[in-house]
């Protein structure tokens, strides 16, 4: 390696001269690479001028650099067209190199605002932001893969109550987030899953208990298997037990110290709470009938890790349990017993498969401090840059 080279960071160039301007570094090189036509890769160049570009380059230290280049214009004798000579490490009509605008892209993520910034480096808060979004597509085309990954979940988060909500696609094997798009009802996806590379390749999709994500899986997804999420459906078992117990008892549902006895799994009580539940359970007996049917549904829900033999011996217990709740009488549990058959397919599914959506959830707690650090987003687009970038 020349000790160009390791000065600047840059191959093919050669230092001329190094001065000190205005307490920052002034540069001036000279490209040594081969010189070739752009337009038709010819080497049959007439040399049409000189003249110097100036370029920011990064950092020395706490000091300003700056390249003073000796560039050239040429006429190429095989295309006949005019060009001026291109530099390694730096882009057409830009001001400043690639190693630059890399700093600048690491810093600002790092939680420089822009403002601040800019006025350390000399440049504006707008070029700060452009240089950001550069650098933001360029790591997205480095480490993202557009064709849909084989283990997707699925969820909505709110995004504001101008854009209202959007979907989030995760990529459950790699833990990281496929695409977010802005919406959750089939008219608003239903275009955007058209257009999903690789879509026959999807094996399975978890989600939570929506019926518009159903519908749009099973349209777009042919060989995928919906899993329902665990999480989602035992709450909604405790929603409908708490709604039951409203009906039943208004005073007791009331009570803030029996309230978590009752949503909690009976092995998470100590026995000082269990004392305290079954004594006034016992007061009320058809309320502990009730109880009593909600933990065994729950715990025959939690089962994990289930061969094929041992789910075909625990689908017949389920599907009594929902016959049971269907034929309760109770508005509350005949409504969950209607919810549990619709979904039984995919509910039956978790156990077979260990796959939830609790890593979607995480990123969607990632993706609220994002927001909030850039006080919110009005370009849908740039906040959706960003997630997929900072959440890969």
């Amino acid at each position: 390696m020349i000790r160009s080279e390791i000065v600047l960071g840059l191959p093919d160039y050669e230092i001329t001269d190094l001065q000190i301007r205005g307490g920052g570094i002034c540069i001036s090189v000279r490209c040594t690479g081969v010189r070739s036509c752009p337009h038709c890769g010819g080497n049959q160049l007439r040399n049409k001028g000189r003249y110097v570009r100036r370029v920011r380059h990064e950092n020395w230290g706490l000091r300003h650099c700056v390249l003073e280049l000796e560039a050239s214009k040429f006429r190429c004798y095989d295309c006949g067209r005019h060009f001026r000579q291109r530099f390694p490490g730096m882009q057409r009509c830009q001001r400043s190199s690639e190693a630059f605008q890399k700093m600048i892209f690491r810093q600002h993520r790092d939680g420089i605002n822009r403002s601040r910034l800019g006025r350390r480096e000399g440049i504006g808060a707008a070029t700060v932001e452009r240089y950001f979004q550069r650098g933001l597509q360029r790591q997205f085309g480095e480490w993202h893969s557009r064709r849909c990954p084989q283990v997707l979940g699925i969820d909505e988060h709110f995004l504001t109550r101008r854009s209202g909500y959007a979907t989030t696609l995760c990529d459950l094997r790699n833990h990281k987030v496929y695409d977010v798009v802005l919406g959750r009802s089939e008219l608003s996806l239903q275009a955007y899953f058209q257009r999903l590379e690789g879509r026959a390749e999807v094996r399975l999709v978890c989600m939570d208990l929506a019926a518009n994500y159903r519908s749009l899986v099973r349209l777009h997804f042919p060989n995928a298997r919906i899993v329902a999420d665990r999480f989602h459906v035992i709450r909604i078992i405790n929603h409908h037990f708490l709604a039951c117990w409203r009906d039943l008892d208004t005073t007791g549902s009331r009570n803030r110290g029996l309230l978590p006895l009752m949503r909690r799994h009976r092995h998470n009580l100590r026995a000082e709470q269990q004392l305290r539940l079954a004594a006034y359970l016992a007061e009320r007996p058809a309320l502990e009938t009730i109880y009593r049917f909600k933990q065994r549904l729950s715990y025959l829900l939690l089962k994990r890790h289930r061969t094929r033999k041992q789910c075909e011996q625990l689908v017949p217990r389920f599907l009594r349990a929902v016959y049971q709740l269907r034929q309760a009488g109770l508005a509350p549990l005949v409504q969950l017993g209607q919810t549990l058959a619709a979904w039984s397919e995919e509910i039956v599914a978790m156990w077979r498969f260990t796959r939830n959506n609790g890593i979607t959830e995480g990123f969607h707690n990632k993706m609220e401090l994002i927001n909030r650090q850039a006080y919110g987003f009005r370009n849908f687009q740039n906040y959706r840059l960003r997630v997929q970038v900072l959440c890969s």
